[in-house]
């Protein structure tokens, strides 16, 4: 049996890195991980629609549980200012990141914001009794290997769109591809 792996080089701190990664396998990691991602945030973000409808409120979340917190000014401002935009983005955000990522389109775009989302969640929450590496943690860093890897490129429509002469005329549109 024959395993086909590509080595990756590159430099790290000054010093020349290289491993090999299988590519087969890396494949089917990548659409697991935008999967099972994806599932995540559709359910909770259908979830909050479901039980609060349209009219989702994270106000208390933003004053009250972010209170103390390396975020607070930021939350804050919004509940008493914007309270509107986390309201909107909190349940349909989750929802649409959970589509992008189910079906690999926008894949990149979609993992920033979950990405966003989980750096306020992470840092909002401050739910660091057992220690700084918890469930919001691992979501972020989940959604930045997503980014990384672009794992829209393996069995989703990025891959097809990134083929597209319209792609391909505008390279930029490949930062939120992929």
């Amino acid at each position: 049996m024959t395993y086909d792996t590509q080595p990756v080089r590159t430099e790290l701190f000054g010093r020349s890195v290289a491993f090999e990664l299988d590519k087969p396998w890396a494949s089917y990691w990548m659409v697991f991980l935008r999967l099972i991602v994806g599932w995540w945030f559709l359910g909770a973000g259908l979830s909050k629609i479901v039980e609060h409808g349209v009219f989702y409120d994270a106000h208390g979340w933003m004053m009250f549980a972010a209170e103390g917190t390396l975020i607070y000014p930021i939350t804050s401002w919004f509940a008493a200012n914007a309270v509107w935009l986390p309201n909107l983005m909190i349940p349909w955000g989750e929802l649409a990141i959970g589509l992008g990522l189910i079906v690999g389109c926008l894949t990149r775009l979609a993992a920033a914001n979950g990405a966003i989302l989980m750096f306020f969640f992470y840092f909002g929450n401050a739910d660091w009794s057992h220690g700084f590496v918890n469930g919001d943690l691992m979501g972020l860093l989940l959604f930045l290997t997503l980014i990384v890897f672009g794992a829209g490129r393996v069995f989703g429509i990025d891959a097809y769109l990134e083929g597209t002469d319209y792609v391909q005329n505008r390279k930029w549109l490949r930062y939120l591809m992929g």
